[in-house]
């Protein structure tokens, strides 16, 4: 199987991340935290370093500044439904995924005001948009660092920096750009990343950054091991944001993909990456029956190639893919039906292709013959 849906999470994973999590289960996975034994105080230690790793990745100064969530999406209902209330205006872009659009729409229920910026055809977004839609009562601007369709990278820099001008709290959701793009929390307010793409991390994992002086409701209330004679949940970081029982094996494997990743270098893999998405992106637009969506400049997107073959339909093609070939994609309309919108596959979908660090161009190779192949066929 040539795996090409790293998008949708990374594979394989690193066998010493495998490891970590039987050596938890099997010698001391106790309850972090929650009893003062030897177990539970050598879970909690474990839990904490991984914390730091976490922190030292994205250069964060205090690790207590880092919430484990279950993935990404919890990671961006909590800094979303956690900072918004009746009354605000919130702004984010055509091209996010569902994780962003659908937490937004249903605050507008409680009356919070949302502003959708439209991105142009190949997903990339003018700053300029964004600075016209803010109103007196914006509180926050989320965007996404890269489009889970199209690849294409957002401008944060250049939000962030606009977001610091204007006194609006900035939200980047980090789902394609964790391990893939070099990522610093300075200038951001609030950093939600999933822990089982770019960091080869466990599925089940994930984390939110949240600046130090960005208060934040707590999404959910339960024990946490501290103030348990109190009824009211507690806003201490990050105890009070992480109720219940953590996803220790899963937290303490994420910690160690982290260390690996960053010890392999971000600059490295992208650069590996751009190499493959180029030779795939360029085979795939020579075709006159294929359809490219997204950048064309592998500089501006990455490891994500999105097409079309002309007279499939995208799940056919994906199907085809998989059961002839031995490829492993994703066609549909990868939870950001926006985005589609955008790019013009609002009524077909599309069929992605994801690289990741152990693709190899051999494996792109034989993915631009496969595409050519069925092309030919009908």
């Amino acid at each position: 199987m040539i795996y090409l849906d790293n998008g949708a999470t990374s594979f394989p994973k690193p066998k010493g991340m495998i490891e970590a999590m039987d050596a938890c289960m099997l010698s001391y996975c106790g309850n972090p935290g929650r009893s003062g034994h030897d177990l539970s105080r050598r879970t909690g230690e474990e839990v904490y370093q991984a914390r730091k790793t976490l922190a030292d990745f994205f250069n964060i100064k205090k690790p207590e500044r880092v919430i484990f969530t279950s993935n990404t999406s919890e990671a961006l209902n909590l800094a979303i439904k956690g900072t918004l209330s009746q009354g605000d205006h919130v702004i984010t872009t055509a091209m996010e995924h569902n994780s962003v659009l659908r937490p937004i729409r249903a605050l507008a229920e409680e009356g919070v005001v949302r502003t959708i910026v439209p991105c142009r055809p190949d997903g990339s977004l003018e700053v300029s948009r964004v600075e016209k839609a803010i109103r007196p009562n914006t509180k926050l601007i989320v965007c996404t660092q890269a489009s889970n369709v199209t690849g294409t990278i957002m401008p944060v820099k250049t939000l962030s920096a606009l977001c610091r001008r204007r006194g609006i709290l900035f939200l980047v959701d980090g789902a394609q750009g964790a391990g893939h793009l070099q990522m610093d929390v300075n200038g951001i307010d609030m950093l939600a990343v999933p822990g089982h793409k770019g960091l080869l991390g466990p599925l089940g994992t994930g984390m939110l950054y949240v600046r130090e002086g960005v208060s934040l409701k707590p999404l959910m209330q339960g024990g946490t091991g501290t103030a348990s004679k109190d009824l009211i949940q507690p806003k201490e970081m990050p105890e009070g944001y992480e109720a219940g029982t953590i996803n220790a094996p899963g937290i303490i494997g994420l910690g160690y993909s982290a260390a690996f990743v960053k010890k392999i270098g971000v600059e490295f893999i992208r650069d590996h990456q751009r190499e493959l998405t180029t030779v795939l992106d360029e085979g795939l637009r020579n075709m006159k029956n294929v359809i490219v969506y997204g950048p064309s400049d592998c500089k501006k997107k990455v490891g994500i190639v999105t097409f079309n073959i002309k007279g499939y339909d995208c799940e056919e093609t994906a199907a085809i893919l998989n059961d002839e070939y031995g490829i492993a994609v994703r066609g549909g309309y990868h939870c950001a039906g926006l985005a589609h919108k955008t790019i013009g596959t609002w009524d077909t979908g599309a069929v992605r292709m994801s690289m990741g660090m152990y693709n190899n161009q051999r494996q792109m190779k034989i993915a631009i013959d496969a595409v050519h192949a069925i092309s030919k066929k009908r």
